[in-house]
Parts: structure tokens; C-alpha cells; sequence
């Protein structure tokens, strides 16, 4: 099989690099010429216009076209322009964090014209490239088994890290899950070393507690491990924001389990956690004070200096994993690759708030 990738961020880049390493061909495109020849540099094959492409696939009905691109308006476009394209027979892969109810949508359009459609939920980051990638993937059963050697190169193991979850929305909506519950895990370490931390009297040495924890302890996890490196290596937290993006799995996986009457409570209070640090100040936190010294006639804090952020941008496809170490957040250089905006590279892009009836 031929397959083209469209999208050649950290994530669909180091997917083209490990495919190609592995012996599938491959193209890869972007609608950043600096991003397709960044992977050319690395020995995979590029694509400058969707027209060189879809016609570098071969054969209408024997192609597939995996869609790496920030969830939302971005994919649909793609998806769209790719339902112009292809024919009956050819397969539509969504790798990104689209919302399982448009990948349902989306299937349905396109099976209307023949076309397949699987969806892919993608976890692994820029760890990827190296130990593989844990894939949910969602479709018709011939469809994902067509995709079956592409899988296998891409997964840790051949017969590890990723399978079928179901019909066309599935895989979309397992990662979805996944994500919700990475948002608890990661909220839950991050409290406990924060008290611990100001714990002062006991002299707490945070590296040597995560080092200890990842070895026979029931919380040990790659979290742990990650953050246990980063701790080891001193990173210096104090130069980062507590800003903490989100790009929409939490809040789906909320009103999922307000559909279906299943309590959620870890996984909404963490995500509402990432919601107050996108906040420069809480409005609510401001009528609190106020009304504080209103009745109580109590001392306040006011505003003096705004809080200015900056921006590091993505790691580049290719790049080591270490990269990506917190240690090595506040040193990190580079220009802003591609004309992809900062809201795509922190994965703002695919958020949807839902109102009145919808």
C-alpha cells in the first residue's frame, strides 16, 4: 500500500520518519514547505501541492491518505477537499483528536461516495518516533485490516499497541477516554508534589521521591518517569507559566459521561483545573476579594504588573524526545516552523463548547 500523510507537525512528521524507516511508502505533505523539507532531509518522501499527492498514491480504490492535522475546522477542510478527490475503495485515516461524534458524521458523508473511512486515535507524542505508538482505531473491519501493515510499523510491536476498537467513531471516542484520564493522572502528581514540596520542615527531596516511586509503587507510570527525569535533571519549573492548554478531550469526555449519567468527578475537576490556569486572573476570585472586604472590611491584593507569557514553540519532527524535557523548556530556541498558529501548536484548535440544545 501506498499512503500519503497529510499534516507534518511533531506528530504526523515523526509518523512519516518511522514508516519510512520501517519499509512503507510513504509521502508526506504540508502546506509548510519549510515542514516538507524537513522530513526530505531525513530520507522520507515529500509532496509540495495535494495534486502531487494524491497522484503519487497510485491506483483510485487502492489509496489511503492518513489526516494529521488539529482537530475542528482544519480537518474538516482536509477531509472535505480529500471527498473531492478520492474514489469508491480508497481509505480517509483521522489520526487527530477529532470529537467521535464528526468522525461518525464524517464516515457517513463519505461512505456515501465509497470511500472509507477509519479513525485513529493516536497517543505516544514525540516519544513516538522511537518506542512506536499506541493506536484506538475505529472503522470497518476491512478498511482497518487494509491498514494493517501501516499499523503494525507504527505500534510499538506488531502485535502490541493498537487494535480495533469498532465501528467508525470508536477509536475516536476510546482516546477520548484516554485523554480524560491522563488529565486526572497528571492533575493527581502534580498536587501531591506540590504539598509535599511545602512540606519545608521536612526537607523533601522531590527527585529522589519520584526515582523511588517508579520502582515497585502501585502510582508508578511513564508520567512518573518522565516527571522522575525532569526532577533529576533539575529543571526549573519557576521559568514556566501554570498556563495548561487543552484541546477538548476533557471537556467531551465530560459531557459523555453527562449523557450517559456516568460520574466522571477526577476527570471534570481536572479539566476545570486547566480551565482556571488559562485564566490570567478569575473574575470570580476578584468578586470573592471584594465581597470579602465588603462585609469583613478585610485587606486585599490589587493588580500592580499583568502577567506576560511567552512561547516555546512544538518540537520539530525528528527532533530527539529530550528535547521536549522540561529542563530544556526555558533554553529552547527556533523559529515558529510553518505558518501553523500558536492556538494549533498548544492544540487549541479542536476545543468545542456546547450550548443550548446541541
Amino acid at each position: 500500500m501506498k499512503m500519503g500523510m497529510i499534516g507534518l507537525g511533531k506528530m504526523g512528521g515523526n509518523m512519516v520518519l518511522r514508516l519510512t524507516r520501517g519499509g512503507q511508502e510513504v509521502v508526506g505533505y504540508d502546506r509548510s514547505e519549510e515542514s516538507v523539507a524537513l522530513i526530505e532531509q531525513q530520507g522520507a518522501k515529500g509532496a509540495r501541492t495535494m495534486d502531487e499527492l494524491i497522484e503519487a498514491l497510485g491506483e483510485p480504490g487502492q489509496r489511503a491518505v492518513w489526516v494529521m492535522v488539529p482537530s475542528g475546522k482544519i480537518t474538516q477542510s482536509v477531509i472535505d477537499d480529500l471527498g473531492q478527490r478520492l474514489a469508491p475503495g480508497d481509505i480517509v485515516v483521522d489520526g487527530g483528536n477529532s470529537n467521535f461524534k464528526d468522525t461518525m458524521r464524517r464516515a457517513e458523508e463519505l461512505g456515501a461516495k465509497g470511500i472509507h473511512m477509519v479513525d485513529v486515535g493516536t497517543s505516544g507524542g514525540v516519544w513516538g518516533l522511537s518506542e512506536g505508538y499506541a493506536m484506538m482505531v475505529g472503522g470497518h473491519e476491512e478498511a482497518v485490516e487494509r491498514m494493517r501493515p501501516v499499523l503494525e510499523v507504527l505500534a510499538p510491536a506488531p502485535d502490541q499497541g493498537w487494535g480495533r476498537m469498532g465501528p467508525s467513531g470508536s477509536g475516536h471516542y476510546v482516546k477520548m477516554v484516554h485523554n480524560g484520564i491522563e488529565y486526572g493522572m497528571m492533575q493527581s502528581y502534580a498536587e501531591g508534589f506540590e504539598l509535599m514540596r511545602h512540606k519545608e520542615e521536612f526537607g523533601l527531596d522531590m527527585a529522589q521521591i519520584a526515582e523511588l516511586w517508579r520502582y515497585g509503587s502501585v502510582i508508578r507510570s511513564w508520567l512518573l518517569d518522565l516527571t522522575a527525569e525532569a526532577l533529576k535533571n533539575s529543571a526549573d519549573f519557576d521559568q514556566l507559566s501554570d498556563y495548561v492548554a487543552d484541546s477538548g478531550e476533557g471537556r467531551w469526555t465530560i459531557i459523555d459521561s453527562i449523557e450517559q449519567g456516568v460520574p466522571t468527578p477526577v476527570i471534570t475537576l481536572a479539566t476545570q483545573m486547566r480551565f482556571r490556569s488559562q485564566q490570567e486572573t478569575s473574575y470570580a476570585g476578584q468578586m470573592l476579594s471584594a465581597m470579602r472586604r465588603a462585609f469583613g472590611g478585610h485587606a486585599v491584593k490589587t493588580l500592580e504588573t499583568p502577567k506576560k507569557e511567552g512561547f516555546v514553540p512544538e518540537v520539530e519532527p525528528g527532533q530527539h524526545p529530550k528535547a521536549a524535557a522540561p529542563e530544556n523548556i526555558p533554553a529552547s530556541k527556533g523559529k515558529h516552523q510553518g505558518d501553523g498558529s500558536v492556538k494549533e501548536q498548544l492544540g487549541e484548535t479542536g476545543q468545542k463548547r456546547t450550548t443550548g440544545d446541541q
